[in-house]
């Protein structure tokens, strides 16, 4: 990419990926030439993080360039057969809190913890749904009507 050079006016086709691996690659060469610890004492950077590049170091800008630090792999995720049986599970009891849901699944031949399960559950959407019964009114037991509060201001006892 051609960026145009404000107080030269001159253009130049550098990003900042491809100046930091040049620098890498001339700290390189001065330590190949004057030793590690004179390359670390004039670039202001440890021995280690020169040995570290050195090492990477096959003659090319590109090995000098930063690697992703996403891991390759993720062995303790859930395998294909667990997630078919959440799902299962989950179609048949939707409105099963976790804990109950846990168990049933354990009894079926699920062996993660109770926190693992959440993590999932939560991750893809598919925690319980709001239960049919949680919103309505609850009855009084003596009258098997609901409570009246009182409107009075001074009387705020309840009225059955």
């Amino acid at each position: 990419m051609l960026r145009q050079n404000r107080k030269a006016g001159t253009l130049f086709a550098m990003d900042k990926i491809t100046q930091t691996a040049r620098y890498r690659q001339s700290l390189i060469h001065y330590a190949q030439k004057n030793g590690v610890t004179a390359a670390a004492i004039r670039y202001r950077t440890y021995r280690q993080y020169i040995y570290r590049r050195m090492k990477r170091y096959d003659g090319t800008l590109q090995s000098l360039e930063d690697h992703s630090h996403r891991p390759q792999s993720h062995p303790n995720q859930h395998k294909p057969e667990e997630i078919k049986l959440i799902d299962d599970m989950r179609r048949r009891n939707p409105n099963a809190g976790l804990v109950v849901f846990w168990v049933k699944l354990r009894q079926r031949g699920y062996s993660r913890s109770i926190s693992g399960l959440y993590r999932f559950l939560r991750k893809r959407g598919q925690m319980a749904l709001a239960s049919p019964y949680s919103n309505k009114q609850k009855l009084s037991f003596s009258t098997g009507k609901a409570p009246i509060l009182s409107t009075y201001p001074l009387c705020q006892a309840m009225i059955l």
